[in-house]
């Protein structure tokens, strides 16, 4: 499936989800920095990883950009260990904080002042940074309307026969931006009303954040919305061994076989 029909029907999955499942609160994270730490951090690991990775920054009081910029190497890769690739990750940090330093003197509020096309050219020619983790930390820290491609994106949309699962990085990011750009003018005009909160799994649904409820454009919040709620598909049904179909909210949308 491509083209018009394609957009649509992915407009029709973010509605069905959406109503099902409400507002994600992804990503979860009381500071920006704290959302860029994450996407280095989850890179080739699951959230449940990562999460210890953060708790063990935050207990050391080093997540923040004064802590990882102080912070001796040793100490990072010991305290991220549970991350995985502990090493890699921790030169990567580094070298985004002195990025930050050299060209935006240390200032988050500048670096995502910049224009999007830019800053993501920017952020993907630091060390480590692929697609994913750009995108990640434009939409979640820094609220720049770029839609996040991850394995579940991929894995949900090729057993629903909307494109392959190996499809380019840069198809995928542009097929969604085109589809959920006419929802955002909707939720503009008129908000989403959530019809059914009653399921005993809310997707990735995590409580409220200080990142989770900053503002931002509508356009972002929905590419936002969309992520979170495609994780929780992955994470619950669309599982790459023994999906869980008959209970998934977009069991509807199956192609029949």
């Amino acid at each position: 499936m491509s083209g018009p029909d394609s957009e649509n029907e992915i407009r029709r999955y973010y509605g069905t989800l959406y109503r099902s499942w409400g507002p994600q609160h992804w990503w979860p994270a009381e500071t920006r920095f704290e959302v860029i730490v994450g996407a280095y951090l989850t890179q080739n690991t699951s959230w449940t990883n990562v999460e210890r990775a953060l708790t063990n920054l935050r207990n050391a009081q080093l997540l923040t950009l004064d802590g990882i910029r102080k912070a001796r190497i040793t100490t990072l890769q010991r305290l991220i260990r549970p991350s995985g690739y502990f090493r890699q990750k921790a030169e990567r940090l580094k070298t985004f904080v002195a990025f930050l330093d050299k060209e935006y003197e240390g200032s988050l509020d500048k670096l995502f002042s910049e224009p999007t096309a830019e800053l993501r050219e920017e952020i993907l020619s630091l060390n480590g940074v692929g697609p994913e983790t750009a995108d990640s930390i434009l939409l979640y820290a820094g609220n720049h309307p770029a839609f996040v491609v991850d394995a579940y994106t991929r894995r949900i949309f090729d057993r629903h026969g909307i494109l392959p699962e190996k499809s380019d990085y840069e198809d995928i990011r542009e097929l969604f931006q085109r589809s959920l750009s006419q929802v955002a003018e909707g939720v503009e005009r008129h908000p989403w009303r959530m019809e059914s909160l009653e399921s005993a799994i809310r997707g990735a649904a995590h409580p409220p954040s200080a990142v989770s409820t900053a503002h931002r454009t509508a356009l972002v919040q929905v590419y936002n919305e969309m992520h979170g709620l495609i994780v929780g598909v992955g994470k619950n049904y669309c599982k790459k061994n023994n999906p869980l179909c008959e209970h998934c909210p977009l069991r509807s949308f199956l192609p029949e076989k």
